[in-house]
């Protein structure tokens, strides 16, 4: 004679949940995170100036343009010629309102190519133009 409580008989499920396989996958997850998670950086690489300025509220995802000490344009990750820079600049936007831009350019970069990139930037009808640098150090 059996008694539905407490013993398992052999038609019995059990019903615990093994964790241990989830565990193991969620670790190797986690390492596999944590080593991927340095390469993961986003954008051109360039050395930008420092100032000593207040960062802005960002409002909503910018489009970012890049400029490399050896003059090279870049629409987020991707390369971009600097004559038609304009006519990309208003395929991409179309009919937004709201065209906001962010530009960074590595500090050795001469000044008269960053003017002429921003200059065909307005001329696409960009309304917000943000120019992206990095915190002054501190010298005391």
């Amino acid at each position: 004679m059996q008694s539905g409580h407490g013993s398992f008989g052999n038609d019995q499920l059990m019903g615990e949940i093994n964790v241990t396989p989830f565990v193991d996958v969620m670790l190797v997850l986690l390492i596999i995170f944590m080593v991927t998670a340095p390469m993961m950086v986003q954008g051109v690489d360039v050395n930008l100036p420092q100032v000593s300025s207040t960062p802005l509220a960002k409002e909503e995802e910018s489009l970012v343009i890049s400029i490399k000490v050896d003059g090279q344009v870049f629409i987020n990750d991707q390369v971009a010629d600097v004559t038609n820079l304009t006519e990309k600049l208003r395929a991409i936007f179309g009919n937004v309102e709201n065209r906001g831009v962010l530009l960074k350019a590595d500090r050795e970069v001469p000044y008269g190519v960053v003017v002429n990139v921003m200059s065909r930037v307005r001329l696409a009808g960009v309304t917000t133009l943000g120019l992206i640098t990095l915190p002054a150090e501190d010298k005391s």
